[in-house]
């Protein structure tokens, strides 16, 4: 229903410190169009990717290419998806902007906005992405939002911390509690949190302590980007 995953789109103030903080951590500039006046890069470990806006916006939104936006508005508002904004023109990127149960913002686009192009394959010092992490006050209404959207639920899982799977072609979600964290979270899969923080000391990467709660220290690294995106890396066992 939501088309094809692009990007998290992310909202920073300098991006020229988000990139290299990225590019630092190992993940790789792809070319961009210029489908947006404002300064726009996006970076990408193969599995995940981040555009980095320079303006104002909902931050972070959950970004969809959907050819033939305008058509599919009325599929979208009988399946009870009520945009919160939209814009169609015939000089435009035609876009519609959607908010689920918990807040986050899902903009569908009708074309891409960079290159698809990679010829990477080296997973980030982070490790191994996971999921987007998304806070959700009810994780039933949550559900049946996104899997109307297209996804698919799986069952609860206890480990590495308490959240609810939602898996599709080019994205996966995880659920967690307001109580857990009150911030989505990219979630990343480490063999060695210990020798991680090593490397990212040597590379002058700040941690921080955002860490799911309860969870133990020792089995994670949490890291927050210049833009304030938060990183959690999981040791595989945890």
């Amino acid at each position: 229903m939501f088309g094809r995953f692009l990007e998290l789109a992310i909202a920073t103030t300098d991006i020229a410190a988000s990139v290299q903080f990225y590019e630092r951590l190992g993940f790789t500039q792809l070319i961009t169009s210029d489908a947006w006046s404002h300064r726009y890069g996006v970076l990408t470990d193969g599995r995940i990717h981040i555009g980095l806006h320079e303006r104002d916006m909902p931050s972070p939104a959950l970004t969809f290419v959907l050819p033939g936006l305008r058509a599919a508005r009325d599929r979208l508002l009988a399946s009870q998806f009520e945009p919160q904004y939209e814009r169609f023109g015939e000089e435009q990127l035609h876009q519609l902007r959607l908010r689920d149960p918990g807040g986050t913002a899902v903009m569908l686009l009708e074309a891409r906005t960079f290159s698809p192009g990679y010829a990477g394959g080296r997973a980030s010092l982070c490790g191994y992405f996971l999921h987007l992490g998304l806070p959700q006050p009810d994780f039933a209404r949550a559900r049946d939002f996104w899997e109307r959207g297209g996804f698919v639920a799986l069952s609860e899982l206890e480990q590495p911390y308490f959240h609810l799977p939602l898996t599709s072609d080019g994205l996966n979600l995880g659920f967690h509690r307001r109580r857990l964290l009150d911030v989505p979270a990219l979630v990343f899969e480490c063999d060695d949190p210990r020798r991680q923080r090593a490397t990212l000391a040597e590379r002058n990467i700040p941690l921080s302590d955002e860490l799911p709660r309860g969870l133990d220290a020792s089995l994670a690294t949490a890291i927050e980007a210049p833009e304030g995106t938060l990183l959690w890396c999981l040791r595989s066992d945890a």
